[in-house]
């Protein structure tokens, strides 16, 4: 049975854009629900600035109570340098880039050109590499962007090539605004993979429009082994209308069992830890399954 790799955002990706303030010992125990849970890649939080972004602002406070020897992968997201220097400090041993394929996403986002913003993570990527830091990339916008509309498929290869040549192992490629279909991914893959190997890309689908299970179903048909997703459906992208995005974890893992993949992951605790994390924030899980199975 062949086995998917997934990368749960949740604590990070997920809560970053979430109006309640959790504290630190809530994130703890959620990212240690998801590791018992069976899940084996857990991003952590993000060195970023507490000012624009408040819910990472105990990144390091979590992280310091986290065994990061524990054969768990702990990614931290870090916008540069100075982001670099606080991950190595605490003993993070995997990072992330961030990078965008649309132009003026890039420039409203982080005040910033693409090729600024890549020239931005290359001493980044140099002192990573020397430090024995594995470095994942992320490219936002690939399948469209809220001020530009759809998003060329060779953009989104240019992209994912310069994070590749610097170093990045993986490229985890964006539909932030959830608009993507099966046809566009599939035609955004064929790009894609022509200049980064299938094997080095991963699929992060936000379920806007409700087409991530089916972009997911795509994608694994084109070659994908690893894909992000979100415990209960947490987050999503401001931009996007309706303000929805992340796909479910617990969602993806009943697609990909049923599909005859391997996860590693308990469905039933996994379930249990959204709505945990549901119940902190003071809602229900997005999730379809959650809501079926109940707590």
């Amino acid at each position: 049975m062949p086995t998917i790799k997934i990368v749960e955002v949740g604590p990070r990706d997920g809560l970053q854009n979430e109006a309640v303030q959790l504290n630190t010992a809530t994130k703890l125990e959620l990212i240690q629900r998801l590791a018992a849970s069976g899940l084996r890649h857990i991003e952590a939080g993000a060195f970023v600035s507490p000012r624009w972004v408040p819910q990472m602002a105990d990144s390091l406070a979590v992280l310091q109570g986290l065994d990061l020897n524990a054969g768990i992968h702990y990614p931290v997201l870090v916008p540069n340098e100075q982001g670099l220097e606080r991950a190595l400090a605490v003993g993070v041993r995997e990072i992330a880039v961030f990078a965008a394929a649309s132009e003026t996403f890039s420039q409203k986002n982080i005040n910033s050109s693409i090729a600024d913003s890549l020239r931005r993570f290359e001493p980044v990527l140099q002192r990573a590499q020397a430090e024995h830091i594995q470095v994942r990339g992320y490219v936002s916008c690939v399948l469209g962007c809220p001020y530009e509309g759809k998003i060329a498929p060779a953009q989104v290869a240019a992209v994912a090539a310069s994070l590749t040549a610097m170093g990045c192992y993986e490229i985890s490629l964006g539909d932030t605004i959830g608009v993507g279909t099966p046809r566009a991914v599939k035609a955004l893959l064929e790009v894609v993979s022509q200049h980064v190997p299938m094997a080095q890309l991963a699929g992060h689908f936000h379920d806007t429009y409700g087409m991530a299970l089916a972009n997911i179903h795509t994608a694994l048909q084109a070659g994908i082994m690893t894909f992000d997703s979100s415990v209960a459906g947490l987050g999503g992208c401001p931009y996007a209308r309706g303000a929805s995005g992340n796909v479910a974890t617990e969602d993806v893992v009943y697609l990909l069992e049923n599909e005859g993949y391997a996860t590693g992951v308990n469905l039933a605790d996994l379930v249990q830890t959204a709505w945990f994390i549901a119940d902190a924030l003071g809602r229900t899980p997005a999730s379809r399954l959650s809501r079926v199975l109940g707590r």
